[in-house]
């Protein structure tokens, strides 16, 4: 499933993430860059070990990454040339958080803008250990990229890359309904 934002394509795939042949591939990450578990697990043992050890430098050169902010590295021996880590918030409820979701989506596509990247692959972003509900994930992030592709961009695709097909269920029931 697919939708045109001005000169950029949005498109949503059910699979693995790290498969996709994008230019970067976003991970679902944490404040130090402790690839451990869920997505980031993944993309790191896929990787192999120099994506950790370029986070683990980054955290020590720059700090923590924020919530709702981005970093990047090489994307060690995936396809992807890079993986943007992208800090997500942990769901509690407050309606500050969907602000801080969206802040993630922003700062992982304005990353590859910055390192003139044209495609790039997102997950779900904090809904599996961050608890976030995969419906208001949904929302917000649909809305944080194509607000983001209505403005200035180089990039030209934009994909929202579901693990399972109720995700990919529930983020294309939310594109019917953003883009209708």
């Amino acid at each position: 499933m697919h939708i045109q934002v001005n000169h950029a394509v949005l498109e949503l795939v059910q699979g693995d993430i790290t498969e996709l042949d994008t230019d970067a591939i976003v991970n679902a990450a944490n404040e130090r860059l402790a690839h451990g578990g869920g997505v980031a697990g993944v993309i790191s043992r896929k990787g192999g070990p120099l994506i950790q050890r370029e986070s683990s430098a980054w955290v020590r050169q720059h700090g923590p990454v924020v919530t709702g902010s981005a970093a990047i590295t090489s994307g060690g021996r995936l396809k992807a040339r890079y993986v943007i880590h992208a800090v997500g918030p942990v769901y509690r409820g407050a309606p500050r958080e969907a602000e801080l979701l969206a802040s993630a989506v922003r700062a992982a596509l304005h990353v590859a803008d910055e390192h003139g990247l044209k495609s790039i692959a997102l997950p779900a972003i904090s809904t599996g250990i961050f608890g976030y509900p995969m419906e208001e994930a949904a929302r917000v992030m649909l809305r944080a990229a194509i607000e983001y592709l209505q403005g200035q961009t180089g990039l030209e695709r934009v994909v929202f890359c579901l693990y399972n097909r109720a995700a990919f269920d529930v983020f294309a029931g939310e594109l019917t309904i953003q883009t209708s």
